[in-house]
């Protein structure tokens, strides 16, 4: 598919609810790894992706199931998304579990290890992907419970996951995280978000270090911007309209150009990487 193909007209819209639902955004994000060829990459492999109903979290854990890994996928409440993910692995072959809850949660954390535990009797692949944004104006708007709540969702989650995955993962795991690219040029309407993604890449590289030594690799993602449900549910009918435009390319990606990010950190492919971030962003040159 061309980069022409890939650029969608946006109407305004606008959900109310986060991190939003992808039945109900026009266009959908193509999220469904169509054209994606799998080669076995990750066979037999098991793999807990967190929003993993819609949007990244559903493309990744799609790839992830067409080079033969089956999957948990973790989300908050947005229930019939999360069933079309697990029909769309289904039939590629692989099984894929279920898992709902707030992911701010530490022991729903541990709930979503010990489910992959219990359902596959292992763990090869955590994607730490699901987050929260509220834009605010000012500083002065961001409230401590609006603060809390996306340091909960946002990083406080990935400590929890990790925590509890670790005892679990052998020799030759992965952990991957997605941060963003406003971790790195900022964004003065989303102070708290961008503040968290930038955590996360710090957490990242020092994880890295920590786990080396059990050859554990740990790298993470960084997209710019892309058409998934946090963006109706986010931003007003009028800011979304005009998402992405401001990206080199002109358009918001799409999330089956980021999972192939996560798909070759995941596999023997990026066996001498730890400690990096990935920037599928639309050409925008940031430092990394």
């Amino acid at each position: 598919m061309s980069d022409q193909d890939k650029k969608m007209d946006i109407p305004p819209q606008h959900q109310d609810h986060q991190p939003g639902s992808q039945q109900q955004m026009t266009p959908k994000p193509l999220a469904e790894m169509r054209n994606y060829k799998g080669s076995g990459k990750l066979k037999g492999k098991i793999a807990l992706v967190t929003g993993g109903d819609s949007g990244i979290g559903r493309a990744t854990a799609i790839g992830f199931a067409k080079e033969g890994a089956s999957v948990v996928v973790a989300y908050l409440d947005e229930h019939e998304d999360a069933k079309e993910t697990q029909r769309l692995i289904e039939a590629e072959g692989r099984e894929c579990v279920l898992i709902a809850g707030d992911i701010g949660s530490e022991d729903y954390c541990r709930k979503m290890v010990e489910t992959a535990i219990s359902s596959f009797g292992r763990l090869d692949i955590v994607v730490n992907n699901a987050a929260q944004q509220y834009p605010q104006e000012s500083i002065t708007d961001i409230t401590e419970e609006q603060l809390l709540k996306t340091f909960r969702t946002n990083i406080f989650s990935m400590f929890f996951t990790v925590k509890a995955a670790l005892p679990h993962l052998k020799e030759g795991a992965r952990i991957i995280n997605t941060t963003s690219v406003t971790a790195y040029r900022g964004s003065p309407q989303l102070l708290d978000y961008s503040s968290t993604k930038g955590a996360i890449v710090a957490f990242t590289r020092s994880l890295s270090k920590q786990l080396i030594s059990k050859k554990i690799l740990v790298n993470a993602v960084a997209p710019g911007p892309v058409w998934t449900p946090l963006i109706p549910s986010s931003f007003s009918p009028e800011n979304v309209d005009k998402f992405g435009e401001q990206s080199p390319l002109g358009r918001a990606g799409q999330p089956d150009e980021i999972a192939p990010s996560y798909i070759f950190l995941a596999s023997e492919d990026a066996s001498f990487m730890s400690g990096q971030v990935l920037h599928p962003n639309g050409g925008d040159v940031v430092n990394s």
